[in-house]
């Protein structure tokens, strides 16, 4: 008859002592992985370390230029701006002088105060007299024509100040 065979089968455990030592054998490679990369991050971190200081003084650098040449171009846009206020205001000023020394002017001439040109003319209208008194045969000066002259001269000269003052009022009114 026939008979039946059976197949035993061999015990497991060498299977599973092939996974674990497949497993211990990937945790010992991440391991190791692990510690290159710690490794190399720290050799390669202080490199790129210094790579981003050198890297960061140059954008630093470049900024800088680039902000001196805006704060240059902004100061040379404010100074022509304040030289133009100051030019506005200058001739703003003058226009107020002139304007001011106009309006005094009028009022002096409304009140009857000779003006600069009045006052000059007035002089060369004495120099002219003088000379003409001068050019005279025998008046060189018109104190020693008189006695009562010279008196009067020291009358003027005797007054209190009120008197004269009062007397020039009275003079001027009268003209």
């Amino acid at each position: 008859m026939a008979t039946s065979r059976k197949t035993r089968r061999k015990p497991t455990q060498p299977a599973s002592e092939g996974l674990a030592g497949t497993l211990s054998e990937t945790a010992q490679q991440i391991w190791l992985a692990g510690l290159g990369a710690l490794g190399r991050a720290q050799a390669e971190g202080t490199r790129l370390f210094e790579t981003l200081v050198k890297e960061g003084l140059d954008f630093e650098n470049t900024a800088r230029r680039a902000t001196d040449r805006q704060a240059g171009a902004v100061r040379e846009v404010v100074e022509a701006s304040i030289s133009h206020a100051r030019e506005r205001a200058t001739e703003a000023w003058d226009q107020v002088e002139k304007l001011f020394e106009e309006r005094v002017r009028r009022a002096l001439a409304t009140l009857g105060v000779p003006g600069r040109d009045d006052i000059l003319e007035l002089s060369r209208r004495i120099d002219a007299l003088a000379a003409e008194l001068r050019g005279r045969p025998g008046g060189s000066s018109a104190g020693t024509r008189s006695g009562r002259a010279g008196t009067a001269k020291t009358k003027a000269a005797n007054r209190s100040p009120a008197k004269k003052a009062g007397k020039a009022r009275s003079r001027a009114t009268r003209d």
